[in-house]
């Protein structure tokens, strides 16, 4: 279901929301459409690096509910995104370590809003999102956090890997959650730490997981194996709050 107040339907809708500035984080296009001012959009969605769907009518017509979409869908998002330094900066003020969660492949927006949750109680700088194969911040992410979204800043990046390596030149550790880890018992998690989630059907991907320094896992008890990606987080999370505390003696 689409968040009706999000979606833009038709070509000049679609064009003023690029040239106000507005962030698309979705763009959907009609096969084989080039021509008038679908070409000034994809020119602009080239500009901006929004992730792009070429399909067929049949799809637009489904997603556009029979209105006249003209060729051309997008999903905006309900929130602003900021930049990594912007939580950097946060960290500095505030006098503490860097504290980040970076989620890989989280398609769910319940399971992000949630996230977006944990990472507010648990004093996290930021959330870092990709661009691709991953909700963005739409009404259904906004409504799921509680409001933490007003207050947690939220990152969107082309790729992954490439972010972790830039960020360990911050001084910045990478913890991966993975059921074939260590304990998170076992880890010394504090100082400056981004903790790392994937999603529940593949976890963390192969390339994000080789470039992260730790992996983690939860102790299980039970009969499944494996937990919510959000519930997961939040266990991590806390993990590293209650080695954060310990530390300076609270």
């Amino acid at each position: 279901m689409r968040d009706e107040q999000f979606t833009l339907i038709g070509r000049q809708p679609v064009l003023e929301a690029y040239r106000s500035g507005q962030t698309v984080d979705r763009l959907f296009v009609q096969e084989g459409l080039r021509e008038g001012t679908l070409s000034s959009i994809l020119r602009e969605a080239r500009r901006q690096s929004t992730p792009l769907d070429f399909v067929k009518r049949s799809r637009l017509d489904e997603m556009s509910g029979g209105e006249n979409h003209q060729g051309v869908m997008a999903y905006l998002a309900a929130y602003r995104y900021y930049e990594i330094s912007d939580m950097l900066s946060d960290a500095r003020e505030k006098g503490e370590d860097p504290f980040l969660i970076l989620l890989d492949g989280i398609e769910d927006p319940h399971n992000l809003g949630a996230i977006i949750r944990t990472a507010n109680l648990a004093g996290a700088h930021g959330v870092v999102i990709p661009k691709r194969r991953a909700a963005g911040l739409t009404a259904s992410a906004a409504k799921a956090s509680a409001g933490a979204l007003n207050y947690t800043k939220v990152a969107k990046v082309t790729n992954l890997s490439k972010t972790i390596e830039e960020l360990k030149k911050e001084g910045i550790w990478f913890l991966c959650a993975d059921m074939e880890g260590e304990s998170m018992y076992r880890q010394r998690l504090t100082g400056p730490i981004a903790l790392v989630i994937g999603n529940e059907g593949e976890g963390v991907s192969r390339l994000v997981r080789e470039s992260c320094d730790m992996r983690a896992s939860i102790p299980m008890k039970g009969e499944i194996d494996s937990l919510n990606a959000s519930v997961a987080c939040g266990v991590l999370a806390y993990e590293i709050v209650r080695q954060r505390l310990s530390a300076v003696g609270r």
